[in-house]
């Protein structure tokens, strides 16, 4: 042992046959003179790998190390170096050997002993060898029996799988027991060699096939009611059987069928219910003729938990299509991730579809044209919830839900506003013309038809219904109601939240005792009983609305004097506007039907105050152009498009669209001159329909937004010519009592008197003037007394006081027109009974400038003109009449000019054409 470890004899150099190592050699090995530092590097440059066994084999080592490429130079300096190695080795072991020679004699005899000893053993072992022999055979025995326990066992363990698969569909694990199956198929086929093993096989298929179909089941339970856990031990089953594709193809069919299961026993429940017998025939009939059995009761009942079970069918599947989202990062393969994607958007739109379908039968199985508004209400929030389930499902516009409640609501709006227009015509004849005492601040804002105009709200709760919203932004029906809930639990039965108090309360208003809407008034022994009794509206189901006596409104509160000027009726006619924007908000489709009968309550509105306060026949000769041909032609269009004249020539279908001519109640007198000829009445009438037309201003942009583009000019044209004609209705209305309210006959019979050929001019005024003027004062004092029962707006008192005047004026250029002989001085005292009247005038009214003053003081003029002058003046001022042109020509011009000349200025009279005013 020297230097690097242990060297091995034949790793250094061959030992003599006769294992005896001359000493000569050795000793000329020593004698070789070398440099023993050098011999010492050359040894430490031997590879470690050389002195580590005896196995070692150095030729393999050394020829592996070859490179591929043979260079004849390098090898052979390598073998040189490889020499030079073997040579100091060589040298170092004979040192080595010299110097232990005596122990290299005892190695070698123990080399022979060595031999001799491994001749002995080698013939002990092959004695051995024998029995060995035979234990070996023993032990592979002992194995073979083991391996064929083992065998038998696991058969055993397979003949009793079908005992823990039926445990394991049991407890619903379908990826287990599948699993357990194809291991147990895998281990048969390891025996098939064994007959019981061939037919556990077969009994296995069986198994798998038994497996498939209860799998199917339970993939058909997912579609009313997701579950993830149950989901998603689904899905692994049909991936551990490879089916996944078949299993999408197979939901399809059990959505599809999961709907008509769904509605059809919805439908069922209810019609056997209120059937109230045990017949089975409802069983057997198809879901379509189902659906006509449905009783109005329960029609609306069954349509929310219809929507109910179909939205369950929905979510489902929206949760299926979310569990396949986040499962896309799984190791499925892309091409059947692109399968399952593409089948579930596909299925998106097939299964609305046929929601569709099923509400859209069951929307059409009823008429529910007579449905009560409310209800109706209600039908069209539920299917706008469910349209907008619809939307956010698949994007669809729902165009077979929209085109069937188009349909039913035509049908109901249409009879629905026949039985309005028909209410409006009783209310309207029945109407006294009193005020409905509002407050001063009233706005149609605060009735609840008009509360969805202040939300926004979403397309499916009605406006009535609609919460105030807090939150920004509204999340989607299927987030909302992710966790649990319905979008259609609609409380239906809960009680509308009570109307803002518009009322005024007659002189008790106080924030200690807040007023309901239609309260009993906080009355005193003086309120007649009947005003304490509620009338209700059993129609349309309005809150009863007070019938005010005279006396009850002049102790109203000053603050409420200038409230608005409205009666039950227009009121009425305002909730109603409210109710019909309402159907309009929901139901788009029939916007312009809508419209159109709203107009039409307008119409009829302003047909009426027209018809029972404006109609007379003494307009034309007046002269005064009281009706624009714009307000001619609205009142011609509606007596002609709505109005039923029981024409003989009208068919039957024709008069159903149309409403009889109303009639004004006979409780309401317009002939006393004590009431002035009822123009509290006049005044509530017309104002009342003003105060309407400025609520229609108010609501046009809202109703333009509804419109469709297509039918926007019949809006524009409604208002330009109609509602804004409203405020021309005073004209005609409050003409009849400025008419009748001053004697102007009294007047023309005191100017008859009066002698105008004077020769003197006069200082003092004709008594007629003074009659007139008494006239004036009693009207003043008779518009003092009504209004303290109803208001006069200003523009109604200069109506009336423009009337007034106009009247008297033209009463006045009437009797100057009568003088048969005037002088100048005649002419002077003229002007001093018109300044006269002038003056006193003014200081009972404010109204400035006074009202054809010109045309008074013109006509007195005239008198003054040539000849030419006077036919330029006849071509030219086509107010006056032919008689009073007439006399200008025979009394005023009669003493200056020559008949011929006469005759020619009658001649241009004559031949004015002169259109009707």
């Amino acid at each position: 042992c020297t230097g690097k470890g242990w060297i091995s004899p034949q790793n250094s150099f061959q030992l003599p046959h006769n294992g005896v190592l001359e000493v000569e050699e050795l000793r000329e090995l020593r004698e070789q003179p070398t440099d023993p530092q050098v011999e010492q590097e050359i040894i430490d440059s031997i590879e470690e790998v050389y002195f580590s066994s005896d196995s070692f084999d150095t030729v393999q080592y050394e020829l592996e190390k070859l490179p591929p490429d043979l260079n004849l130079l390098e090898l052979e300096e390598y073998r040189d170096k490889l020499k030079r190695q073997q040579a100091a080795v060589s040298k170092r072991v004979a040192d080595l050997i010299l110097e232990k020679q005596p122990s290299y004699v005892k190695v070698s005899s123990l080399h022979k002993c060595f031999n001799s000893a491994f001749r002995q053993l080698r013939s002990a072992k092959e004695g051995f060898t024998e029995a060995s022999l035979g234990l070996l055979a023993n032990q592979r025995r002992r194995q073979l029996l083991t391996g064929l326990l083992k065998s038998l066992r696991t058969i055993k363990t397979l003949q009793r799988t079908d005992v823990r698969l039926s445990e394991m569909l049991e407890e619903e694990d379908y990826p287990g027991a599948i699993q357990l199956c194809l291991e147990c198929q895998k281990a048969a086929s390891t025996f098939k060699h064994y007959n019981c093993i061939s037919e556990l096989n077969s009994k296995l298929q069986d198994t798998l096939e038994q497996i498939e179909e209860q799998l199917d089941v339970a993939l058909s339970k997912t579609c009313k009611h997701f579950d993830v856990s149950h989901y998603t031990k689904v899905q692994l089953a049909y991936k551990l059987l490879g089916k996944t594709q078949t299993a999408m193809d197979q939901l399809h069919m059990h959505f599809t069928q999961a709907i008509h299961n769904t509605v059809f026993q919805v439908v069922l429940g209810y019609v056997e219910l209120c059937a109230g017998n045990a017949d089975t025939k409802f069983q057997k009939m198809p879901y379509k003729d189902l659906c006509t059995h449905i009783t109005t009761d329960s029609y609306i009942p069954c349509l929310t938990d219809l929507c109910k079970a179909l939205w369950e069918v929905m979510l489902s599947y929206h949760l299926t299509m979310q569990w396949h989202d986040d499962a896309e990062g799984s190791d499925e393969s892309t091409v059947g991730r692109s399968y399952v994607k593409k089948k579930l958007e596909h299925g998106l739109t097939r299964i609305w579809q046929e929601v569709q379908l099923k509400v859209k039968a069951y929307l059409l199985g009823t008429d529910v044209s007579n449905f009560k508004y409310d209800d109706f209400i209600v039908v069209l929030d539920v299917i706008s919830r469910l349209m907008q389930v619809g939307e956010e499902f698949c994007g669809s516009k729902s165009e077979l839900l929209q085109e069937s409640i188009k349909r039913q609501s035509v049908n109901y709006f249409k009879n629905y506003h026949r039985t309005r227009l028909e209410e409006l015509r009783m209310f309207l004849e029945n109407e006294t013309w009193e005020l409905c005492p509002v407050k001063s601040n009233f706005s149609i804002a605060q009735l609840h038809e008009f509360r969805f105009m202040g939300q926004c709200r979403s397309p499916s709760v009605s406006p009535s219904r609609q919460p105030e919203s807090t939150e920004p932004v509204e999340l989607c029906l299927f987030e909302q109601y992710l966790q649990g809930g319905n979008p259609f639990e609609m409380q239906i039965d809960n009680k509308e939240e009570e109307t803002e108090d518009v009322l005024a309360s007659n002189g008790y208003e106080s924030d200690e005792l807040e007023k309901s809407v239609y309260q009993d008034y906080d009355s005193d022994s003086d309120v007649p009983e009947e005003l304490k009794q509620d009338y209700v509206d059993e129609q349309t189901g309005d809150g009863p609305v007070k019938s005010v006596s005279r006396e009850t409104l002049r102790s109203r509160k000053r603050s409420d004097y200038n409230a608005p000027i409205l009666t039950n009726t227009t009121l009425n006619v305002i909730r109603l506007v409210g109710k019909y924007m309402q159907m309009m908000n929901i139901l788009k489709p029939i916007a312009f039907d809508v419209i159109h009968c709203v107009s039409q309550l307008f119409d009829y509105y302003l047909y009426a105050v027209y018809t029972f306060f404006g109609r007379n026949d003494m307009y034309e000769s007046s002269g005064l152009g009281l009706i624009s041909s714009r307000l001619r032609t609205t009142l011609s269009r509606i007596q002609e498009s709505l109005i039923d004249m029981v024409s003989p020539h009208a068919s039957p279908e024709e008069r159903k669209e149309k409403v009889p001519r109303p009639h004004l109640s006979q409780l309401v007198i317009l002939t006393s001159s004590d009431t002035l000829y009822g123009l509290a009445e006049r005044v509530v009438a017309t104002e009342s329909l003003v105060f309407l037309a400025e609520q229609f201003e108010f609501l046009q942009p809202h109703l333009d937004t509804t419109m469709p583009s297509a039918k926007k000019p019949f809006l524009q044209q409604f208002y330009s010519q109609t509602v804004s004609t409203a405020s021309e209705l005073r004209k005609p209305i409050y003409w009849i009592v400025a008419a009748k309210a001053i004697d102007y006959e009294q007047m023309l019979l005191l100017m008859v008197g009066v002698k105008w050929d004077i020769k003197e001019i006069m200082s003092q005024h004709n008594v007629y003037v003074d009659v007139l003027l008494k006239e004036f004062e009693k009207f003043n004092q008779r518009l003092g007394d009504v209004s303290k029962i109803v208001r006069i707006p200003l523009p109604v008192s200069n109506v009336l006081w423009e009337h007034c005047i106009r009247l008297a004026n033209r009463t006045l250029v009437e009797g100057y027109a009568n003088v048969k002989k005037c002088s100048n001085e005649g002419r002077a005292l003229m002007q001093l009974d018109f300044q006269q009247f002038l003056m006193k005038l003014e200081k009972l009214t404010d109204l400035r400038p006074i009202p054809d003053k010109e045309f008074v003081e013109t006509y007195i003029k005239v008198y003054y003109l040539t000849e030419n002058d006077m036919e330029q003046f006849i071509k030219n001022h086509r107010e006056y009449s032919m008689k009073q042109l007439t006399n200008l020509v025979n009394v005023c011009l009669g003493s200056h000019i020559n008949k011929k000349a006469r005759q020619k200025l009658l001649a241009a009279i004559d031949d004015i054409d002169r259109p009707k005013r």
